[in-house]
């Protein structure tokens, strides 16, 4: 078993940042990828980035150039920058194991216009 601890979510205006971190418990020693995952209302969930225990590094398109996800053994963190309104979603934090994925109670980003 893995337990997920995401915090840093909140309400910004466009063109503002935020840092989302999660903590991972448990387990640990069978985690391989971590990542970020988010869900628009209406929309399905998509990644935004994952990482590999080694580093390696996975962005989605559309955050590109202004998302930054970065690992500290089994912490992982999201420093999101010019956030856009686009970019309002649940964004959980998944945790992969051999067996299974583990995923975070998610925690909600709303960015204004």
């Amino acid at each position: 078993q893995v337990q997920l601890v995401e915090s840093g979510g909140g309400l910004v205006q466009a063109g503002e940042s935020l840092r989302l971190s999660c903590a991972a418990s448990g387990m640990i020693f069978s985690i391989g990828v971590m990542g970020w995952y988010r869900q628009a209302p209406g929309k399905q969930r998509e990644l935004v980035a994952d990482i590999t225990s080694g580093g390696t590094t996975n962005y989605a398109d559309s955050v590109k150039g202004r998302f930054t996800i970065s690992r500290d053994k089994n912490t992982i963190y999201l420093q999101m920058n010019n956030l856009k309104p686009e970019d309002t979603a649940v964004y959980s934090c998944m945790a992969r194991l051999p067996i299974k994925p583990y995923w975070g109670q998610g925690t909600q980003v709303t960015v204004s216009s």
